[in-house]
């Protein structure tokens, strides 16, 4: 049988399997928090859900401890798959460049698999929620998104043998997150109305199984079988030092100059993405509080707003990269994301919270700019080193991300709720200030040259 090279229908059955449960689980753990809290059933009709505005009633009380308890018990479930999911992300994609990276994508696939199986079976049978955080961790020991993640844009620099068109592709890549993420979310709503939470999981259990399939009988991969795959079983210690000494050696032979622009651009890259994950995450709580009151619908046609930001960014890159360089790109996208969340904490209107969305069209545009950026700078052999870099930074950074933010947002709900959005955007200027340090010293001549995919050879070997 012959197998292709085409990774996009991998990303797209995964992403858009991931984005319909992750809204569901959020408000599937809301409605039980409140049935619990109440002791009656959760109702939810056409316009709002079950929302109480009056501030003097005994049940805006109750409600914001909901929403408290809820904020809180997501972040407890964040915070159990993380750990598993740093380790295996990181060695599974630093391994890619000697044993493939169909690990990195299969992995996932199958913890995401046996989640949504065990989300079946709990929203079947009513079962504890405290059952969560074991499935979140046995996900977690599969490699969860950041394996995915790190995996397909390692696949995707593998494939682009064109310097100049990496920019370009990996922001296609995540245009289909962004475009598949809204879609889903757009739908979810719809599919939790007519067929309810637990047919939702099976679908996503379904989808799930088709993209193994994919993956394992039709998907080449980018590393052929090299000399490391006809030795003999190395050992789990072996592994692991042969891991880290990937990774050790990324920094350790590189000359100064190359090594100082990966440290800085992987710190740019995290602090931003600490930013972004943590003020979004809350999204789904801020629109199901008071005075907003969205129900399911609603939420969902909010998260498939964010399809026009992804489609925007996507063609913001694109053009931009045409006539500004890489780093100039991730400084418009940031002062986009500062405009969305400024206006988004004082949104209380359905309208403007809709409308929140149009400051922030270009503000995905740093992520895959800075991945770019950083594949650019290191070597073909070094690709996995780096995407594993990438991806358990996106894991410490994520779950820290989330865990601050949703005991902030707990915090401060009952007496502003918006005052996470503010903090997400005040934070947006230590990247800002790094990347203005990087333009402002003698890193703005020839070492930013390293960001240019032709030259990126013969520096080094000057440097060298």
């Amino acid at each position: 049988m012959r197998k292709v090279l085409c990774v996009e229908p991998v990303i797209f059955i995964y992403m858009f399997a991931s984005s319909l449960t992750s809204p569901l689980v959020q408000q599937f753990i809301y409605r039980r928090l409140w049935e619990e809290e109440y002791n009656s059933t959760f109702v939810s009709d056409s316009n709002a859900s079950a929302c109480e505005q009056n501030k003097s009633s005994p049940a805006y009380i109750k409600q914001k401890e909901v929403q408290e308890k809820a904020s809180i018990f997501n972040m407890q479930l964040d915070l159990t798959g993380a750990v598993p999911s740093l380790i295996v992300a990181f060695v599974i994609v630093a391994n890619g460049d000697r044993q493939g990276r169909k690990r990195s994508l299969v992995l996932p696939s199958t913890g995401a698999l046996i989640a949504d199986i065990c989300l079946t079976v709990i929203a079947y049978f009513s079962l504890s929620l405290s059952i969560l955080f074991a499935v979140a961790f046995v996900t977690g020991l599969f490699g969860s998104m950041a394996t995915f993640l790190g995996g397909g844009f390692a696949f995707i620099a593998d494939v682009c043998h064109d310097e100049k068109q990496k920019t370009t592709r990996i922001a296609v890549v995540d245009l289909i997150f962004g475009v598949v993420s809204g879609l889903a979310g757009l739908s979810s709503g719809y599919f939790l109305r007519g067929i309810g939470f637990t047919w939702t999981f099976v679908t996503a259990s379904l989808l799930h199984v088709i993209n193994i399939i994919y993956i394992i009988f039709f998907l080449e991969d980018t590393v052929g079988v090299s000399e490391f795959q006809h030795e003999a079983p190395v050992s789990c210690k072996e592994l692991l030092r042969e891991t880290f000494s990937g990774v050790y050696m990324l920094f350790k032979t590189a000359p100064y100059k190359k090594r100082i622009l990966i440290i800085v651009l992987l710190f740019t890259f995290m602090t931003y993405l600490f930013t972004m994950v943590g003020g979004s995450s809350l999204f789904t709580l801020y629109e199901l509080d008071e005075p907003l009151c969205w129900n399911e619908v609603y939420i969902g046609y909010g998260a498939a707003a964010f399809t026009s930001v992804s489609l925007t960014s996507f063609l913001g890159v694109y053009l931009f990269s045409k006539c500004l360089k890489d780093i100039y790109i991730v400084f418009i996208g940031i002062f986009s994301y500062i405009g969305g969340m400024v206006m988004a904490a004082f949104a209380k209107t359905t309208l403007l919270m809709f409308l929140v969305r149009v400051p922030s069209l270009l503000c995905f545009m740093p992520i895959p700019v800075l991945r770019s950026m950083l594949s650019k700078v290191v070597l073909t052999g070094e690709q996995g080193a780096v995407f594993a870099c990438i991806a358990c930074l996106e894991v410490v950074t994520g779950t820290i991300s989330l865990s601050v933010f949703n005991i902030l947002y707990a915090a401060t709900v009952a007496w502003f709720s918006g005052f996470s959005f503010l903090l997400s955007a005040g934070l947006c200027l230590i990247p800002l200030a790094v990347l203005c340090w990087l333009l402002c010293t003698s890193w703005n001549g020839e070492d930013l040259a390293l960001l240019v995919p032709e030259e990126v050879s013969s520096i080094e070997s000057t440097d060298s």
